[in-house]
């Protein structure tokens, strides 16, 4: 569930690590500077969607400490605490060749739809590096990016990638630290647990007193908030992408 931090994966010794198979795999074929890909905040109904790219110099990734021998390893944000994704995200820009965050907001999000807000948010990220990568690593089995890149999509590359596990990571814990900061601006909508996603607390907010400006006011959940629908923006199919109404 959004806002939960299950505990991590873990063995005797170490935790379920990400590791360097698929950059080795893509090496093996010619020399490559790889970028790891990684989104955060697509399924919000608050707060933009956020993507950061990461390239690492193959090197070992950083560990924490756990309890007594054990040692929290670098892996997919989600399997990993809070305070483990922040320790990691104080780190990984040192060790790090290059990251950047690239990010698109509620109102883009609702003017030209997910698909190409996602794709416009991971250029941003993209363009940001010090250096242009030569192949980018995608968690999942869609490239919404294209080219000029070239992509490789690779289902749980957050877990096998250490390079997409610190995009992870650091996209992550960018967007919540955004999103803690609109929770002061708009107490009672939960931003700083939800981070924007649906909840008891930002549902019943949302009944209440209706959305804010950081809402995505395109998407389904204004058809359930009777006082609020009306309010709901509606893209027109014949006008192509970008042209939205109120309706």
């Amino acid at each position: 569930m959004p806002g939960l931090d299950p505990a991590p994966a873990g063995s005797k010794g170490v935790s379920r690590a990400a590791g360097y198979e698929i950059e080795d795999e893509l090496r093996a074929a010619r020399p490559v500077r790889i970028a790891g890909v990684d989104e955060v905040g697509r399924g919000a109904w608050a707060g933009p969607v956020v993507v950061c790219a990461a390239v690492t110099d193959l090197s070992p990734p950083p560990v924490l400490p756990g309890r007594g021998k054990r040692t929290i390893a670098l892996t997919d944000s989600k399997l990993l605490t809070e305070a483990h994704r922040e320790s990691f995200a104080e780190l990984l820009p040192g060790w790090l060749a290059g990251h950047a965050i690239g990010a698109a907001g509620p109102e883009e999000i609702d003017e030209v739809g997910m698909t190409e807000a996602l794709r416009r948010a991971a250029v941003r990220a993209l363009e940001s590096l010090p250096a242009r990568p030569d192949m980018v690593i995608l968690d999942g089995k869609h490239d919404f990016l294209g080219g000029p890149w070239r992509v490789r999509c690779e289902v749980k590359a957050d877990q096998r990638s250490v390079t997409v596990a610190a995009a992870s990571v650091l996209a992550k814990v960018h967007r919540d630290g955004l999103m803690a900061k609109l929770d002061g601006e708009f107490p009672g909508y939960g931003f700083a647990d939800s981070a924007g996603y649906p909840s008891p607390v930002h549902q019943k907010a949302l009944e209440e007193h209706g959305p804010t400006p950081h809402h995505r006011m395109s998407w389904s959940y204004l058809d359930d908030l009777p006082r609020w629908r009306h309010l709901k923006k509606h893209r027109d199919p014949l006008a192509g992408e970008g042209q939205l109404s109120l309706l």
